[in-house]
């Protein structure tokens, strides 16, 4: 199983009045993560629509907040391919402070045209995340 890590350094913006990270905010950060995975594969998202005429969205979210990351932590975002379906996959995100889990989430992720259904993963892209698992 192939695992792809993204590092990034929590700034003032990404913190509430506590100086804690903003729940919502590790969404974004793990948002940051995947679009990186993809890109070291060789897909953006822009390609993907370009190419494909395809949009990843994000379709659920489970997330598990263990413990707050604040100000000027640096984290490391680990994400793996789980399970891939024909118009779908799911991935694991964790994020770490140092080597403290901090945040899980699974993630659903769908592959849908410009009207909004499903569509088949593109054929290559299947094919790269296949060889993730």
């Amino acid at each position: 199983m192939k695992t792809f890590t993204f590092k990034l350094k929590v700034y003032y913006e990404d913190t509430d009045a506590g100086g804690v990270v903003y729940y919502a905010n590790y969404l974004k950060f793990m948002e940051r993560a995947r679009s990186d995975a993809l890109e070291t594969l060789g897909f953006t998202n822009n390609k993907i629509i370009d190419e494909h005429g395809a949009y990843i969205i994000v379709k659920s979210c489970n997330i598990n907040y263990i413990k707050p990351a604040t100000l000027e932590d640096d984290l490391e975002i680990k994400s793996n391919i789980i399970k891939i379906t024909k118009t779908s996959f799911f991935m694991s995100q964790k994020v770490f402070k140092g080597n403290n889990q901090i945040t899980e989430a699974e993630i659903h992720l769908v592959t849908i045209d410009k009207k909004g259904k499903p569509v088949k993963i593109p054929e290559k892209l299947k094919e790269e995340l296949e060889k993730l698992i």
